[in-house]
């Protein structure tokens, strides 16, 4: 792929019809899903509502009817009816409750830090601090929210609340987002994240010296067992998640580096980086936050990492095919400020 200069280019609406034996929106909840499931090849033509009965033995068939009418399980992200048969490698996602939420989005105006936009997708280099669709605690001032000042029409594909949202960033991860407009273009780019053709490129700034300057990790991840709101590797069940990473700079008690993740699991590269031992400066929730950052034994970059309030982790490069005319895409994000900064400050510590 070659880098695009940002330019406009004007193309075809891509079709915009729904997906046949699509369910009618009920309200998807504005959280996490209690459940996660993939389906294997031995589970391939059963109907989802007995699929989820074997699964979820804790649940009546009758209860998980209701959830499905109810829109409170998608696979792949999309609303189906309980004769849905299963395909191998659906992913499925169940809400067993509902929190009480905003049914209305107002737009509100914000700088979006457009990298490209056209008639079916918009690029947008998401700040450090933004979340990027309503949920509990965040129900306006949004990702979301600001989308909609810009362009009204958004693809209605997926989950209320979420209009044009394919894939997410966490709140404290800055970096590059692509949204749908139309919802041909949603149906394309959630086809290619999950068939594993987008290329997502990371930048991190990790506590330690990696020991292998490159080098993959594949595990299983799911829900940490003790702690709902975070996730964990897992041996012998979860789902796979794959990351690469690459030294880019190795500063001793801090290294930067590159990782491009295969999958898009719910903070993927946190885990996995501290599960190496090597948490992200500023993730306070996998081991990277202040009491790790007083353990650093430089004095002097103790004082400058102390200062970090948010995980020092940006997407830095999104490539993908553009949905309409299957052009190849690749988008590149600057660093925001305050990473930029700290990086300009540990190089001026070592570099010398």
């Amino acid at each position: 792929m070659t880098s695009h200069d940002g330019k406009a280019v004007p193309l075809h609406l891509a079709d915009e019809s729904a997906p046949a034996g699509e369910a009618p929106e009920t309200g998807t909840p504005d959280r996490d899903p209690d459940h996660e499931l993939l389906v294997s090849e031995g589970s391939d033509g059963e109907r989802i509502d007995a699929f989820l009965a074997r699964q979820l033995r804790n649940i009546s068939r009758n209860q998980l009817k209701k959830l499905i009418v109810d829109r409170r399980v998608l696979v792949n992200r999309q609303a189906v009816k309980p004769g849905y048969e299963t395909r191998a490698a659906d992913s499925i996602s169940i809400w067993l409750e509902i929190e009480p939420r905003t049914t209305v989005l107002v737009p509100q105006g914000m700088d979006l830090g457009i990298l490209y936009e056209d008639a079916d997708i918009l690029v947008v280099n998401k700040p450090p601090g933004l979340v990027v669709h309503p949920g509990a605690g965040h129900r306006e001032g949004t990702l979301v929210h600001g989308l909609l000042a810009h362009c009204p029409r958004l693809a209605s594909q997926g989950a209320p609340l979420r209009p044009g949202i394919v894939h997410r960033l966490d709140q404290g991860t800055s970096g590059a987002m692509v949204v749908a407009k139309s919802d041909g273009a949603y149906l394309d780019l959630i086809d290619q994240f999950k068939t594993h053709r987008v290329r997502k490129e990371y930048l991190a700034l990790v506590y330690g010296s990696i020991r292998d300057k490159q080098g993959e990790i594949r595990t299983g991840m799911d829900r940490h067992p003790g702690d709902r709101k975070k996730m964990a590797v897992v041996q012998g069940r979860g789902r796979e998640a794959i990351s690469r990473w690459k030294m880019e700079k190795d500063w001793g008690e801090v290294s930067l580096v590159q990782v491009v993740i295969e999958t898009g699991r719910t903070h993927q590269i946190r885990v996995h980086m501290s599960h190496l031992h090597h948490p992200i400066v500023g993730d306070s929730t996998y081991g990277g936050g202040q009491r790790r950052a007083q353990a650093v034994r430089s004095k002097a970059l103790q004082e400058i990492i102390l200062q970090v309030q948010r995980p020092m982790l940006h997407s830095s490069r999104l490539g993908f095919l553009h949905p309409s005319d299957k052009t190849p895409l690749q988008f590149c994000a600057p660093l925001p400020d305050d990473f930029s900064r700290l990086l300009d400050s540990i190089s001026r510590l070592f570099d010398r």
